[in-house]
């Protein structure tokens, strides 16, 4: 199996200002692409050559699982956003949200407070268990809630490269301003 970045569904302008062009071209042009070469070369030869890309992140370690681990994830990331997005989430994950954390405004709160936590390099993950219980979730590197028997629902990528170029050191002005740009139906379809 060939693993291949997902394709954006946007123009690489279309998310300015809150990411620039420039950003999207270098991290989903050049980091993204880099991880996708990096394991189709590191599966050559494993019981990971014909899997797919969940079963690569569930079940490998080492250099294989960060690049497959990363390739997932920026899948879902790039996937999050559109032009023109932003707002609340509605149906059942703002009810999910609401139930559980007593507003969407505690909710992104919370997982801002945490994006910004993170040590390093990594992301912040609203995920969900098999009853569909919220939890948000800190993961260093390439790493991603399903490694916990969760889904991951939107993520959140804190590694400089995400946002250093619009943001310099302020990871948390970059976390808020990424709900501008959220697209919640294809959010919300993963809850």
């Amino acid at each position: 199996m060939k693993f291949e970045k997902v394709a954006l569904p946007y123009a690489t302008d279309a998310l300015e200002p809150v990411i620039s062009k420039q950003t999207v071209e270098l991290h989903y042009g050049k980091h993204h692409q880099a991880y996708v070469d990096n394991l189709n070369k590191l599966v050559v030869d494993t019981k990971f050559a014909d899997a797919d890309l969940e079963t690569v992140v569930k079940e490998s370690d080492g250099a294989i699982f960060n690049n497959a681990g990363q390739i997932y994830n920026h899948n879902l990331y790039f996937t999050s956003f559109k032009k023109g997005g932003g707002g609340e989430p509605q149906g059942a994950l703002a009810e999910a949200i609401n139930n559980q954390y007593g507003s969407f405004d505690k909710f992104k709160e919370e997982f801002n407070a945490a994006g910004t936590s993170v040590f390093g390099s990594g992301w912040v993950w609203l995920a969900k268990d098999a009853s569909g219980k919220l939890s948000i979730e800190k993961e260093s590197n390439a790493g991603n809630p399903i490694t916990k028997g969760l889904t991951p629902i939107l993520g959140f990528d804190v590694w400089e490269h995400s946002y250093y170029l619009d943001y310099q050191n302020r990871r948390a002005d970059h976390l808020k301003e990424l709900w501008k740009i959220i697209d919640w139906d294809v959010v919300s379809a993963r809850y």
